[in-house]
């Protein structure tokens, strides 16, 4: 434990913060985060589909997507971690703007044998010979296969961060020309503190120095 900086009104211990208090500071402070928009299947096959806003890239080569979903109050772990644990394999999504309600409606608590794409109106397509299905509607989808799961503890709270390979990729081109992504097309959405979000529709731009 710290002792208090009496030079520092605003110092924090973290040691004598309540979990609920660090997770309202880091949401609140660390944004807008992107989305990731998790598809898994169980062993059955049965699908799942789930937000994540504790997400980015990791690597580009190789490529390697990082997102880490949280234990819920009762310390468990969501179904998408259950799934991975069974089958290594998810489609990874862009959450934005045109199919953000579809997305609020996957991040409900429901029962793992319900069906998040038939709860939220999605249609299922496939990715390669990936077991996960993709969004249909979805633009972006990266097929990956998990490499790594990092625990960071059995508490209400503490994150599974999960490192996921890309090995595939379903690219719109009304999105990716080849080159670029287009902005104005995928419409991408940031995550916030609460019930917020955010837009990309006023970004600027800065030369970085060589």
């Amino acid at each position: 434990m710290f002792t208090a900086c009496p030079t520092d009104p605003a110092f924090l211990d973290v040691a004598q913060l309540e979990a609920g208090a660090i997770y309202r500071l880091l949401s609140g402070a660390i944004a807008p985060r992107p989305i990731a928009w998790v598809s898994t299947v169980d062993a059955e096959g049965n699908a799942n589909l789930a937000p994540f806003s504790f997400f980015n890239v990791a690597s580009v080569d190789p490529p390697v997507l990082a997102f880490a979903p949280l234990l819920n109050e009762h310390a468990l772990p969501k179904d998408t971690v259950r799934n991975l644990e069974a089958v290594k394999e998810c489609v990874v999504h862009v959450g934005n703007e045109a199919l953000i309600e579809a997305l609020n409606a996957t991040s409900a608590s429901l029962p793992p044998e319900v069906d998040e794409f038939v709860h939220a109106g999605l249609t299922k397509a496939s990715l390669g010979d990936l077991k996960p299905p993709r969004i249909a509607e979805a633009p972006i989808a990266f097929g990956c296969l998990v490499r790594d799961v990092l625990s960071f503890g059995d508490r209400p709270r503490s994150g599974r961060l999960i490192l996921a390979e890309v090995i595939a990729i379903h690219a719109d081109p009304k999105v990716w020309d080849g080159r670029h992504i287009s902005l104005e097309a995928l419409r991408p959405v940031g995550r916030l503190a609460g019930a917020d979000y955010v837009r990309t529709t006023d970004t600027f731009s800065l030369e970085r120095p060589a």
